[in-house]
């Protein structure tokens, strides 16, 4: 069992349930890593209870929703487990290649804790905005400039108006021209980034619609958003690089993509298959 603190408490507090709370949290304490990926009906199945024993069980440790608890589990293994992103880093006499597989359970749990932290009514919402949308604006720094990027290329490959630049003041230009039923995208992870807020409000004022891809919680920018892709706290504020937190944003910009695609694709496949063709020319 795991020695985090939401753990401990099940465990100390296991004897005080009732016989049906008993069976669900022996199942977590022993199977704490799975829960993430588990809906109430996966639980309660795996259990032998029913789901409103599992939503039972989480107000009696104090929680209010299912959902809740499972990102407090996500959050504390997290933190609790393998650490790749801290100074304490330097303790250690690992390989390279044994470093390598920290950082892939690391970001691997990174992935399956999105899940949980995720509202799918927010990502169709994202979906039918960013299909209204004529000109799509991402912006990030530091390491959420990556997936900013990477978003920016990916919808000007779809034939989005679509741009991303590093430069706060430039951007603010750019974004002075954006209208109803455009789309700024705000990517940070703590949702406190002083650049990005400002952008995100700027955009507001020109009735663009803002879409946050930030940290569940109530911070500035969870709550400045007109839409929310929430994901999951995996890494302190006093870390070495983004790491986990960049590939869950990666993956998030992946999820719109791929949603989107999944809806024009009809539309811009001869553009594809014209420009995969004109590559493969340029490789001979």
């Amino acid at each position: 069992m795991s020695e985090t603190s939401i753990l401990k408490k099940i465990d100390r507090q296991s004897d005080e349930m009732s016989g049906a709370e008993q069976k669900v949290a022996a199942f977590i304490l022993d199977n704490a890593h799975l829960i993430p990926t588990m809906t109430t009906k996966d639980l309660s199945g795996k259990a032998g209870v029913s789901e409103a024993t599992v939503i039972r069980f989480c107000k009696t440790i104090g929680i209010g929703s299912y959902k809740s608890f499972k990102l407090t589990l996500v959050k504390e293994l997290s933190n609790t487990s393998i650490s790749v992103n801290d100074f304490s880093l330097l303790q250690s006499r690992d390989s390279p290649y044994e470093l390598f597989n920290k950082v892939t359970h690391v970001n691997r749990g990174a992935l399956e804790a999105a899940v949980s932290a995720l509202d799918k009514r927010e990502l169709n919402k994202a979906i039918e905005a960013l299909l209204e949308a004529n000109t799509i604006l991402f912006y990030g720094v530091g390491g959420s400039a990556a997936a900013a990027v990477d978003g920016h290329y990916k919808f000007a490959k779809l034939g989005f108006h679509a741009m991303m630049t590093l430069d706060f003041h430039f951007m603010l230009s750019i974004a002075s021209h954006l209208k109803k039923g455009d789309v700024f995208i705000a990517i940070s992870t703590s949702g406190k980034t002083k650049d990005v807020l400002e952008l995100a409000r700027f955009a507001k004022t020109r009735e663009a619609t803002v879409m946050a891809i930030t940290n569940v919680g109530k911070s500035p920018l969870y709550k400045e958003a007109d839409i929310v892709l929430g994901t999951p706290m995996v890494e302190h504020e006093n870390r070495i690089g983004s790491i986990a937190s960049k590939m869950v944003q990666m993956n998030m910009i992946d999820a719109l993509y791929v949603g989107t695609f999944h809806r024009i694709g009809s539309s811009v496949e001869e553009p594809y298959k014209k420009a995969s063709e004109a590559a493969a020319r340029l490789k001979r």
